[in-house]
C-alpha cells in the first residue's frame, strides 16, 4: 500500500497542482514537453491513422480514436506513477517493434496476395471480438508503447508527475489532431496507405534499435524529415496519375 502512496500520492496532493498550475515556470516546462510529446508521437499518429482504416465508415474511425484517447489518459496515468522502472521494461519495445512489422508485412502480403486472402476470409469462422473494439484495443496496445519513451524523456525534464501528466495529457490531445489529419489525408491521397505502412516497418525497425543491447537513437528531426518526403512523394505520386487518367 505504501508503495502505491509513493508512486500516485503526487497526482491528489492539491497542493501541487495549484502550485504547478499558478506558477509560470513549470507551465514553461509544460509547454516544452508538450513539444517533445508531439514530436516523439509522430509515429504514433501515422500507426494510428493507418490501423483506423481497417474500419469501413468515417464515424466508426473517428470514434475508435476517441475511444483510444480516454484509454490513453488512463494508461498515461498509470505509467507515469511507475516511470522509474519504465526503462526496465525494454522488452515492452520488442514486442511492440515485432507487432508493427507483422502489421506491415501482413499488409504487403494482403496486396501481393489478394485472391488467396479473399478465399481464407470465405472459410473464417465469426470473430469473438468485433472489427470496431479489435482497433480500439490495437490502438490502446500502441499507446503504451510509444508512451514509454516519452514518458522517459518528460520525468528526464521534470521529476513532478503533475507536470509530466499535464503535459502528455495536452500532447495526447494534439497527437490525435494529428492523426486525424493523417486519416483525411488517406481519404484523398490512397497511395499514403503504401507509404504508411513502409513507414510503420520503418518505426518497428526504429523501436528495436532503441531497447539497452542497441541503443541506436534515431534523431525525432531525422524522422520527421523521412515521414514527410515520404508524405510529399506519395501526393505527387498521385497528381502525376490522376494527370495520365484525365489526359486518357
Amino acid at each position: 500500500m505504501s508503495l502505491i502512496e509513493n508512486l500516485y500520492g503526487p497526482f491528489f496532493d492539491l497542493h501541487n497542482w495549484e502550485t504547478v498550475i499558478t506558477s509560470g515556470k513549470d507551465w514553461m516546462i509544460i509547454l516544452s514537453l508538450i513539444l517533445i510529446e508531439c514530436l516523439l508521437s509522430v509515429d504514433n499518429a501515422i500507426v494510428l491513422a493507418a490501423q483506423t482504416q481497417k474500419l469501413p465508415t468515417k464515424k466508426e474511425q473517428e470514434k475508435s480514436l476517441f475511444y483510444g484517447i480516454w484509454g490513453a489518459y488512463l494508461f498515461r496515468f498509470l505509467l507515469i506513477g511507475v516511470g522509474s522502472y519504465l526503462i526496465h521494461f525494454w522488452e515492452i519495445k520488442v514486442i511492440g517493434a515485432a507487432y508493427l512489422m507483422y502489421l506491415a508485412v501482413k499488409h504487403f502480403w494482403v496486396r501481393a496476395h489478394p485472391h488467396q486472402i479473399k478465399q481464407a476470409t470465405k472459410k473464417k469462422k465469426k470473430p469473438r471480438i468485433s472489427l470496431f473494439w479489435s482497433v480500439v484495443l490495437s490502438i490502446e496496445a500502441m499507446d503504451i508503447v510509444f508512451s514509454i519513451d516519452s514518458i522517459l524523456a518528460s520525468l528526464a525534464i521534470s521529476p513532478n508527475p503533475v507536470i509530466v501528466l499535464i503535459g502528455g495529457l495536452i500532447g495526447i490531445l494534439a497527437m490525435r489532431g494529428v492523426a486525424e489529419v493523417i486519416m483525411r489525408l488517406l481519404e484523398i491521397v490512397p497511395e499514403l496507405e503504401v507509404v504508411a505502412y513502409g513507414l510503420i516497418a520503418l518505426i518497428a525497425i526504429k523501436l528495436f534499435l532503441t531497447i539497452p543491447a542497441i541503443d541506436i537513437e534515431i534523431p525525432a528531426a531525422l524522422f520527421g524529415a523521412v515521414v514527410i518526403l515520404a508524405i510529399a512523394g506519395a501526393i505527387i505520386a498521385n497528381r502525376l496519375k490522376s494527370n495520365r487518367s484525365a489526359k486518357k
